[in-house]
């Protein structure tokens, strides 16, 4: 196999087109004049980290069932007080060991959306299996709370060259895995627009990077729960002077705790403290992005 800089110019400008952004889709105004949009997310990842490793420590499925316990309760707790509606990401398997926590979410009109069967990298497994784990995973989830989701957010943002192919032959709505902008946008595919609207993420705007931990490994939290609800206060305050999305992601068993539960309380506080944010589930601003950019499919 050749070397990188051994690449001829068609090979390396093929690897780039495969996924690219394409046309903005920032609408010009938000639902009732609202300033920004904000989508709060959190990956209910639970027992699937150690599961998708081949792991079988009993400690780290344990810290998974964490998240479960009292993560989500907490959360919901906040959101309930707040009066506010999430996207859940979640594996099929943490469906499968969880039904009522997904059902009772839906219920109460919170989005549960695609995250994977079990947290699977999706570069690492063949392209019939990755299909096959991608519709399965949707059965599930339908089953279990009688809604097909229409959007994925892909297990660590591990995007293969087979991903979005999979998600146009699904019909899915959205993804939420790309890094490519701070706002919304189509997704294009070797050139071709999908009408796949990409509400795009970052580690800045993730908790996971701040707070992990490993005790085998190098990996500790490094940065103070005050510090993070800093990062992202200031990511916010960026997104509503630009009229943008403000689009951030948790995780239960990591902001699920005590110590750490006030940084979504205060930065949700802070959010409505502006008075003109739009806080929506990421299916509904995908949804309003679609039909206001007239993409085919959606309008």
């Amino acid at each position: 196999m050749s070397e990188p800089h051994e690449w001829d110019e068609p090979h390396w400008r093929g690897l780039v087109a495969q996924v690219r952004a394409g046309q903005n889709l920032l609408p010009k105004t938000w639902p009732g004049g609202a300033r920004c949009a904000v989508a709060l997310s959190f990956d209910s990842d639970h027992e699937t980290n150690e599961l998708r490793d081949g792991g079988t420590s009993i400690a780290r499925l344990g810290w998974g069932e964490y998240g479960a316990r009292h993560g989500i309760p907490r959360i919901r707790r906040v959101l309930d007080r707040h009066g506010v509606k999430a996207s859940f990401f979640v594996p099929a398997v943490s469906a499968l060991l969880h039904p009522e926590e997904q059902r009772s979410l839906a219920e109460e009109g919170h989005e549960i959306g695609l995250h994977g069967w079990i947290h699977e990298r999706n570069t690492q497994v063949p392209p019939e299996a990755e299909r096959d784990l991608m519709l399965r995973a949707s059965d599930t989830l339908e089953k279990i709370t009688g809604t097909r989701p229409v959007g994925m957010r892909t297990p660590s943002w591990d995007y293969s060259a087979h991903t979005l192919s999979i998600a146009r032959e699904m019909g899915l709505l959205y993804d939420s895995s790309l890094f490519s902008d701070d706002d919304p946008y189509e997704i294009v595919e070797k050139g071709e627009a999908t009408g796949i609207v990409e509400l795009p993420v970052e580690w800045i705007r993730d908790d996971a990077v701040y707070f992990m931990m490993n005790r085998f490994g190098a990996q500790r939290p490094y940065t103070p729960p005050a510090d993070v609800l800093d990062i992202f206060r200031r990511e916010f305050d960026g997104a509503y002077d630009e009229g943008g999305l403000f689009l951030l992601t948790m995780h239960p068993h990591v902001t699920g705790y005590r110590s750490r539960i006030f940084i979504l309380d205060e930065l949700i506080d802070h959010i409505k403290s502006r008075g003109d944010c739009w806080i929506a589930t990421h299916a509904e601003i995908a949804a309003y992005c679609a039909e206001q950019a007239g993409l085919k499919g959606h309008t």
